[in-house]
């Protein structure tokens, strides 16, 4: 339950900084809300057209009025914060990860040296229960595929836990996306290889010894 509480809580929030033109995060942002920005355009538009109907129909019961219009209203800021959480919760791209996002409901921070493999791969049809395997469609695409070195752990909106090795998503800038993402994993192994070892402490040359003669010669007391 407070799982819930928390996603509706953040959808509302997603509205109101989406009503500021403002996103989340810091890092360079791939947006993937356009894929089904006309999908949700007419959901939302069938809820307001529900809800005016219903406002006639149930005029001469103002009760049963007023909790079906507060339902109605809160279904049409429900369909727009889902809308509005996907494009204020782009995907982030920063030095070191990829944060795969759907908007409120996931957050998925793939370090860019757990990165087997990345390809631009338009797919329609998915298994949510594969085993091993995340997909994440919008508009029921997803358009790029990250192959995991090691399996990474996933937690659902409900607290669910799942082991992940490939992540296949969406964004409406796929080709982008998997080039700037292969030049950064680029650059992360070349930081690595390039990066020096700690040095180790110097110890302290040795002293340069006296020839055994002049060790035991006497000193001149002069």
């Amino acid at each position: 339950m407070k799982a819930v509480l928390r996603h509706e809580v953040r959808l509302l929030a997603s509205l109101v900084l989406w009503a500021a033109r403002r996103t989340k995060g810091t890092g360079e942002r791939f947006g993937y809300a356009r894929g089904q920005g006309a999908m949700m355009s007419g959901l939302a538009f069938v809820c307001v057209i529900e809800t005016a109907g219903l406002s006639v129909l149930l005029r001469n019961w103002p009760t049963v009025h007023l909790v079906v219009l507060v339902l109605d209203v809160y279904t049409v800021l429900f369909v727009v914060g889902l809308h509005a959480a996907s494009v204020v919760h782009p995907h982030l791209l920063t030095p070191d990860a990829l944060h795969v996002r759907n908007g409120v409901r996931l957050d998925l921070r793939v370090p860019l040296d757990a990165i087997k493999s990345v390809r631009r791969e338009t797919r329609y049809q998915h298994d949510r229960n594969a085993e091993g395997r995340l997909d994440v469609p919008i508009g029921s695409q997803t358009s790029v595929t990250l192959e995991l070195a090691a399996p990474l752990t996933h937690f659902t909106v409900l607290g669910r836990r799942r082991e992940v090795s490939v992540v296949r998503f969406h964004a409406d800038d796929a080709t982008g996306l998997v080039r700037q993402l292969t030049a950064a994993r680029q650059l992360t192994r070349a930081r690595t290889v390039l990066s020096p070892s700690p040095d180790r402490p110097g110890s302290a040359a040795p002293a340069t010894a006296r020839p055994a003669e002049e060790a035991r010669r006497p000193r001149s007391g002069l």
